[in-house]
């Protein structure tokens, strides 16, 4: 049978399908865009001086939250100031982040003082908890109380003024009042700072401070962003390892009492060649307190005088002064720990709770090492050699005849040559004595 075609066609059809699947396309497109998207913000906690410790732990988090995509950092905050110089690199961290960052003075009874004062100026958001405090941002600098400032000590103020007066300028805050923080060391309260238009908001808690910031439109270095911070994901960075090290060594107190203990271990050992310990802790310190010294910028004088008063307590063990010379040494210590920090540059001082404990220690330690050393050379000195001769004593180490060693005599440790060959705690017996070694035989 003969087939017929259609009497009608359908030409719509095609067309009909291409619809039906773009419609699926879009619908779909929708539904992936309706999806939430949880939103971020990065947070961190700085607490205790600013130093390059704190510098560094903040410049990481503000680099790790841009590559993130968070869509703010919030700096809570507890300082009463620090190092100038790790201010300055934290406020370019700040200027130069696309993120917005958002200062809180956290919690309730916590400050931001000085450095804090200024850090707190540079954010994109300022803000602080009821019973806080900030300003007295005034360096401080060196000098005789009733005598007034030093040129250098002026130099510094105004070169803060400047930068605390620009910051407040650039974030739209009250010029004169940074300025006053700065000249006059004027403090106030959350309330106040408020009112002086100083920070933006006074919040309770962190969840409270972002949803008052939800959709505030801030500029950035990377253009004009809203906030979107309501209900966002608070994702706290703590700080590393060898951040929280260098935040803890990275302080004047520290410093000292590493600086002098390390002296102090290696004088002990320069005094009592052998005893290891001493010297070997004492150069640990004494590298760990250069290198805090250094982080502080701390006074080149300052550090040469507590090198000359060691050199000084060392001559008195061999050169008969009446006592000069260790009056000499603890008056250059005296001194050296007075000039030890660069006040204008640094804002950082030894705090005389430290000071006085740790210098009266030292002097009283050295005094003692001092008396020990003279009576063993005076008991030395009227025995000789030949007090000695009879004397037994132990072997610290392995000694082969002819082959120097260490042993322990009468209380000392003494270089010894071995007749016949002795074993490690071995007993041995004095024979004799060539110069300052003992001549000894197997007991």
């Amino acid at each position: 049978m003969e087939m017929r075609a259609l009497p009608f066609r359908i030409p719509g059809f095609g067309v009909a399908l291409v619809m039906v699947v773009m419609l699926l396309f879009f619908q779909s497109l929708h539904a992936a865009e309706s999806v939430p998207v949880e939103r971020l913000v990065t947070g961190m906690v700085l607490r205790g001086p600013v130093n390059p410790g704190s510098a560094r732990y903040f410049s990481r988090v503000l680099d790790e939250a841009s590559l993130e995509g968070s869509g703010a950092v919030l700096v809570e905050l507890d300082t009463p100031g620090g190092l100038v110089s790790s201010l300055r690199t934290m406020v370019k961290a700040v200027m130069a982040s696309p993120v917005p960052v958002i200062v809180y003075v956290s919690p309730s009874g916590a400050e931001a003082a000085s450095a804090g004062a200024l850090l707190l100026l540079s954010a994109h958001v300022a803000a602080m908890s009821p019973g806080t405090e900030t300003g007295a941002a005034h360096p401080v600098t060196p000098g005789i109380p009733g005598q007034g400032e030093s040129a250098a000590g002026t130099k510094a103020v105004n070169d803060l003024a400047a930068f605390a007066r620009s910051l407040a300028l650039e974030r739209g805050r009250n010029p004169e009042w940074a300025e006053r923080a700065v000249r006059e060391s004027l403090a106030s309260s959350a309330s106040e700072a408020l009112q002086e238009g100083v920070i933006d908001i006074i919040a309770d808690t962190p969840k409270e401070l972002l949803r008052r910031t939800d959709g505030r439109q801030l500029k950035t270095a990377a253009g004009i962003q809203t906030l979107s911070t309501a209900g966002a994901r608070l994702v706290m960075k703590p700080p590393s390892f060898s951040e929280s090290v260098l935040m803890a060594v990275a302080h004047p107190d520290i410093a000292y009492i590493l600086f002098l203990a390390g002296l102090l271990g290696l004088y002990f050992e320069f005094a009592s060649p052998g005893a290891i310990f001493p010297g070997t802790a004492g150069a640990v310190a004494l590298l760990l307190g250069l290198y805090s010294l250094q982080l502080l910028s701390a006074s080149i004088t300052g550090i040469l005088l507590l090198m000359l008063a060691v050199l000084f307590l060392a001559m008195e063990v061999f050169v008969t002064s009446g006592g000069v010379l260790a009056v000499a040494g603890l008056v250059s210590l005296f001194a050296g720990s007075l000039m030890l920090f660069d006040f204008p540059s640094s804002g950082l001082t030894l705090s005389l709770q430290v000071f006085l404990p740790v210098f009266i220690a030292f002097s009283l330690a050295v005094v003692l090492i001092l008396r020990l050393i003279v009576r063993s050379a005076r008991g030395r000195k009227l025995s000789g050699g030949e007090g000695l001769v009879g004397e037994t004593g132990e072997a610290l180490e392995p000694l082969a005849p002819g082959v120097p060693g260490k042993v322990f005599v009468h209380g000392e440790l003494w270089d010894a040559v071995s007749a016949s060959a002795v074993e490690k705690g071995g007993g041995v017996r004095v024979e004799g004595m060539k110069g300052m070694q003992l001549q000894v035989n197997r007991q």
